[in-house]
């Protein structure tokens, strides 16, 4: 990882993102020198995905509940996502997103910048 962000020499005060789209194990089970480990997950998953891939919930800092525009139109409890997140992971802090509608972006912004430090 060291080397590759030295390759890729990203302006100070940069976010760097790791992107893991196959799947809630592996970037659970690996360090890649992040600050941080984040659990994007959506409304479209079932709420089950915490207790199915505890590993991913319990290595991450934040829980980002994405597409939370489209719970009208689908079943989805997210009471209970976040009580099985915190089953695993009491210390989870959790942001309900939208990136289509901007819904909880601020919130999440603030938290990366939080991160900096």
């Amino acid at each position: 990882m060291s080397r590759g962000l030295k390759q890729f020499d990203p302006p100070a005060n940069s976010v760097v993102m790791i992107e893991n789209v196959g799947n809630l194990v592996c970037p659970a089970l690996f360090d890649l020198g992040e600050r941080a480990k984040v659990a994007i997950v959506s409304v479209t998953e079932g709420e089950d995905k915490p207790i199915k891939y505890p590993h991913m919930f319990r290595a991450s800092e934040v829980m980002l509940l994405n597409k939370v525009d489209l719970l009208p139109y689908v079943t989805f409890d997210v009471d209970r996502r976040i009580a099985y997140a915190r089953q695993v992971n009491p210390r989870l802090r959790v942001i309900s997103i939208s990136a289509t509608k901007g819904d909880g972006l601020a919130e999440w912004y603030a938290w990366l910048w939080a991160q900096r430090g």
